[in-house]
């Protein structure tokens, strides 16, 4: 049987008298679209920030591709492949949108790139841009842009170094109807290889934190559930919204609105 693309195994995060994430262990294949659910204060984004090496764990193991990249450095994992966007965006305010991208495209991964697509930064850069809807406003700052565009932008950088993971942290955060709906069609079609399709046959694997369950469920192919820090759940959108534990937990009733 083929090694999971991410699997993270007993991982323990322990603050002062509280452990945000306590003893979760799940997986996430390749070509796989993972959502990450639960009330707040579940340990969502602790878990994330774990992965991706904002957090060192208090135990257990984070394995991607097969490798222990348990408590690496951030820029040692995205050099792995592996690349985030959070609920905070935190752009670049007095560069040029185009900037804000580009310094992404300077790293080590994209260094050792290789093939027909790694053209020149200013190709790569733009091709990010515009698959987010945001090619015309490269040269504008980004101190200019909506909290959509922000949105935008923040996929744009973190699918500037063709990740293999990509971890989304409330995509869908602060958006209206019509922006939440571009978003989700961004990452549908990111995912079926619509960014990175002259290289790859599938776009990159995603682990998806998100409150807006109606337009994640849509996307999703598995779906993980923390409550109190602990696993709760884990199974398809339809059988996580039919679940009763999750629904006494955190959903309220069954089905998606």
């Amino acid at each position: 049987m083929a090694a999971h693309l991410l699997e993270i195994q007993g991982l323990t995060k322990a603050f002062i008298g509280v452990r945000a994430v306590d003893n979760v262990s799940f997986h996430v294949d390749e070509d796989e679209m993972v959502g990450l659910i639960g009330p707040n204060g579940a340990g969502k984004t602790t878990l994330m920030h774990l992965i991706c090496g904002i957090l060192k764990p208090t135990s257990g193991s984070v394995i991607f591709k097969g490798e222990d990249i348990t408590g690496k450095k951030v820029w040692d994992i995205v050099t792995k492949g592996i690349s985030a966007t959070f609920q905070v965006v935190r752009p670049f305010r007095k560069l040029p949108v185009f900037a804000n991208v580009m310094v992404p495209c300077l790293s080590e991964r994209s260094r050792r790139r290789k093939g027909e697509w790694v053209k020149s930064l200013e190709q790569r850069t733009q091709d990010s841009l515009e698959f987010c809807g945001i090619g015309d406003r490269a040269l504008e700052f980004a101190s200019t842009l909506s909290h959509g565009d922000l949105k935008r932008l923040e996929l744009a950088r973190a699918i500037a170094n063709e990740p293999e993971l990509l971890l989304l942290d409330e995509p869908f955060g602060g958006l209206n109807a019509p922006e939440t709906s571009l978003i989700s069609k961004s990452l549908k079609r990111l995912h079926a290889g619509g960014r990175f399709g002259r290289l790859h046959r599938e776009g990159p694997s995603m682990l998806i934190v998100e409150h807006k369950l109606s337009d994640l469920m849509k996307i999703l192919d598995r779906v993980v559930v923390l409550n109190f820090g602990h696993l709760l759940a884990e199974g398809s959108p339809k059988e996580i919204m039919n679940n009763e534990e999750v629904i006494k937990a955190y959903i309220g009733k069954k089905g998606v609105s």
